[in-house]
């Protein structure tokens, strides 16, 4: 183990564990309570993580001593301008006791060599301007794209 924790891909007995990381990453975003996410989202998405089919994937962070310290999700997908996919990462989230002690930056690299390993030609994610912490991780292990995100809510 390095640093305490291992990083691995998802498992079905990780459920209970992942979701509490899962829901306080959507508590951070203030998808909680009234504004939470329908369950059958969330039961999809782990249905998907399992699901050869599907080119969505999750890691976990997982402790010496068996907890769960973090998550994260990507998922591969065609481009107009390359052969090999892109990797779209699209969730990071660590628990608050973990934070700062090199899990997050670990699922990321970690998302980097599984890109790899499927010839992606880039690994990209999006963050709220104003998360200045995972900003400064973020600007230590890639670059700004300079790419502002539009997005048009459909019914």
């Amino acid at each position: 183990m390095d640093k305490g924790f291992i990083v691995r891909s998802v498992r079905q007995a990780d459920f209970p564990l992942w979701k509490l990381l899962w829901d306080g990453y959507n508590a951070f975003y203030g998808r909680a309570g009234v504004t939470a996410l329908d369950p059958e989202i969330t039961a999809t998405t782990w249905r998907r993580f399992f699901d050869g089919y599907e080119p969505m994937y999750g890691l976990v962070a997982e402790s010496e001593e068996g907890g769960l310290l973090g998550l994260t999700h990507y998922l591969l997908h065609r481009s107009t301008t390359q052969i090999g996919p892109n990797c779209y990462l699209q969730d990071l989230f660590t628990a608050e006791a973990a934070r700062g002690k090199g899990v997050g930056r670990a699922l990321i690299e970690a998302v980097y060599q599984r890109a790899a390993q499927a010839d992606a030609g880039r690994v990209y994610w999006q963050t709220q301007t104003h998360n200045a912490t995972a900003r400064r991780l973020y600007d230590a292990v890639a670059e700004d794209s300079g790419f502002m995100v539009y997005r048009k809510l459909m019914p």
